[in-house]
C-alpha cells in the first residue's frame, strides 16, 4: 500500500509501504475511505514531538471500511464502516475505567500517527477495536463524521468541558484555527454571554464569526485585554482557551482571566511558557491542560448527525487520497490559503 511517511522534522514521502497485519486478536485492519491534517502533524514536521521517530505513517483521524477483525473482535466485521478516533483504549485500566482514554496505561491513548503507524495511509491497523471505533450511522456523510475524530471531541472536551464554561460566562478564544473554532462551536452549546475569538489572521476571525463567536479581535490592531475589560465590567474572561500552542499565546490567556476565572491549554506546545507566578498565585485561577479522551464522541455523533452541530463548516479544501504534498501544502499555508480542514478521500 502507499501512506504518508515520517522521515525526520521537515521530511514527509507519500511511498510504497508493507500492508498492515494484525498482530493482537483485538485489532482490526480499516481500509481508509477518508482521512484529514490535524495540527498536531504540523507539529510533529517541526521538530516538536520528539516521541515520534522516522519511519512512521503519519496521522490519527480516519472514516473506513473495516475489511480484516481479530479474533477478539465482537462490535465489528468485515463490510462495517467507522470511525476511527484519534485515541485508542484499552477499556480496561484504571484510566481507562475513569474515562480518560487519552490515558490508557496498556497501549492506548495517542498512538496512532505518534507511536503505532497512523492513518494517513491506504490501510490502518487499529487496535483495541471495539472500544477505539465508532460504527457510523446510516446516510451519515464520511466528511462530517470525520470531524468527530479529534477536532470537535478536543474542543469540547479540553476547552469547553474542562474550562466549565457555564451560561452567561465570557469565552475568550486565543487561536481562531481549526480547534479555537471547535472550541468557539462547543461553548455556544452553553450559552455563553459572548464568546470573544482572538486571532491575527482576518481571515480566520471571519470564519470564527461563522462559527458563534459574537466578538472579534485582531490582536495586532487592537488590545484584547481593553476590549473583554470593557465587556465585563473590568472584570476579565471567566474562560480563556489557550488555541495555538505557543508561550506567547498561552501567556495572553492567563492575562485575560479574570480573578477566580479557568484558563483551558488545547494547544500543542513545543517551547516552553512562563507562567508568571509571582502575578498569579493570589488570583484564583485554575489552569487546565489535557489530551483529548474522546468520551464524548457518542454525543457529539447525536447531535452532527441530528443536524444540532454542523461539522461540514470546518471543511475548507478536498483532495485524493495521493495528494498529501498539496494538501499539506495548503493546509501550512493557512493564512494565505483560507484552510481550516483538509480532507483526503479514496
Amino acid at each position: 500500500m502507499r501512506a504518508l511517511v515520517y522521515h525526520g522534522p521537515g521530511q514527509k514521502a507519500w511511498e510504497e509501504v508493507p500492508d498492515p497485519e494484525i498482530t493482537d486478536d483485538g485489532d482490526v485492519i480499516v481500509r481508509v475511505d477518508a482521512t484529514t491534517i490535524c495540527g498536531t502533524d504540523l507539529h510533529i514536521l517541526g521538530g516538536d514531538v520528539p516521541e515520534v521517530t522516522p519511519g512512521r505513517i503519519l496521522g490519527h483521524e480516519a472514516v473506513g471500511t473495516v475489511v480484516e477483525a481479530g479474533d477478539g473482535v465482537h462490535r465489528l466485521t468485515p463490510g462495517d464502516r467507522v470511525l476511527v478516533s484519534c485515541i485508542s483504549a484499552c477499556g480496561t485500566c484504571r484510566f481507562c475505567r475513569e474515562g480518560r482514554y487519552g490515558q490508557c496505561l496498556d497501549g492506548g491513548g495517542w498512538v496512532l500517527g505518534h507511536r503505532i503507524d497512523g492513518t494517513q495511509a491506504e490501510y490502518v491497523r487499529v487496535p483495541y477495536a471495539d472500544t477505539s471505533t465508532y460504527r457510523i450511522p446510516d446516510g451519515a456523510a464520511d466528511e462530517e463524521i470525520l470531524m468527530l475524530a479529534d477536532i470537535l471531541p478536543t474542543g469540547y472536551e479540553v476547552a469547553v468541558l474542562a474550562g466549565g464554561v457555564r451560561p452567561g460566562d465570557l469565552v475568550a478564544v486565543v487561536g481562531a484555527g481549526p480547534v479555537g473554532l471547535a472550541a468557539i462551536s462547543g461553548a455556544r452549546l452553553f450559552s455563553p454571554a459572548h464568546v470573544v475569538a482572538i486571532d491575527l489572521s482576518d481571515a480566520r476571525l471571519e470564519a470564527a464569526s461563522h462559527f458563534g463567536a459574537d466578538v472579534t479581535i485582531n490582536d495586532s490592531r487592537e488590545d484584547p485585554m481593553t476590549v473583554i475589560k470593557d465587556l465585563t465590567g473590568r472584570l476579565g474572561a471567566d474562560v480563556a482557551i489557550e488555541a495555538v500552542g505557543v508561550p506567547a499565546t498561552f501567556e495572553m490567556a492567563v492575562k485575560l482571566a479574570r480573578p477566580g476565572g479557568r484558563i483551558a491549554n488545547i494547544g500543542v506546545h513545543g517551547k516552553p511558557a512562563t507562567l508568571h507566578l509571582e502575578e498569579q498565585w493570589i488570583r484564583d485561577i485554575t489552569i487546565t491542560t489535557g489530551l483529548v479522551d474522546a468520551s464524548s464522541t457518542p454525543t457529539l455523533m447525536r447531535l452532527v448527525t441530528s443536524g444540532q452541530l454542523d461539522a461540514s463548516r470546518f471543511i475548507t479544501h478536498r483532495f485524493g487520497l495521493d495528494e498529501f504534498d498539496k494538501a499539506y501544502e495548503v493546509f501550512g499555508e493557512a493564512a494565505s490559503s483560507g484552510a481550516l480542514k483538509v480532507v483526503l478521500t479514496r
